[in-house]
């Protein structure tokens, strides 16, 4: 995402950078026009504050000051590029993923709804570009939004995973059950006819 230094953020700017959040896009952010800054590390500061007041959603998210003009910064922002491209196509063990996914669960226990908690049991990657991650747990449909961005946030952190979307999906143990919500068979023809002669015997 290109900005201008002169006027980041506009509307248009936004649109893009939450379209691309929204398809599932790793993102990096040049700020053009370096060149013409005086203060620069303040100014630097200042955009990256914006940045993250205003698209929460690509926290962390390279920020990359660059001129087109005198090719300052065109290093930085391919290096920028290729680690987002890593970080969008990293894949991380379920093994590492339920020894972080405990640690968080006891810093922080999920919430107990009308008195009964809702259990984690355990986490998979089921995709990359972007990273996917299922969660199993009981009543998933009661987990608040909350906790959901605080199991977000603190993948994007213990894996290095800053800038690109993360898409957790929760669902119940139970959906795996192929016969849940399935009729007990009724006995079968010949236990019927051994019954019945059994009552005419």
């Amino acid at each position: 995402m290109l900005l201008d230094a002169a006027t980041p953020f506009e509307t248009q700017d936004l649109r893009i950078a939450d379209l691309a959040e929204r398809e599932g896009r790793a993102v990096v952010v040049a700020v053009n026009k370096w060149d013409l800054e005086t203060a620069k590390q303040a100014r630097l500061a200042e955009l990256r504050e914006n940045f993250e007041r205003l698209l929460p959603q690509l926290r962390g998210a390279p920020l990359v000051a660059v001129s087109a003009k005198t090719g300052q910064g065109l290093d930085r922002l391919q290096k920028a590029v290729m680690q987002a491209w890593e970080v969008w196509n990293r894949r991380i063990s379920t093994a590492r993923l339920n020894r972080w996914l405990e640690g968080m669960v006891t810093g922080h226990p999920p919430p107990a709804p009308g008195g009964r908690r809702i259990k984690l049991r355990y986490m998979t990657q089921v995709k990359t570009r972007p990273p996917g991650f299922v969660l199993m747990c009981s009543k998933p449909d009661d987990l608040p939004e909350s906790y959901r961005r605080y199991l977000v946030g603190g993948l994007r952190e213990a894996f290095d995973m800053p800038g690109t979307p993360i898409r957790l999906t929760l669902r119940s143990q139970a959906d795996k059950n192929p016969y849940k919500d399935r009729k007990k068979p009724g006995p079968s023809k010949l236990r019927k006819h051994l019954e019945g002669k059994g009552r005419t015997a």
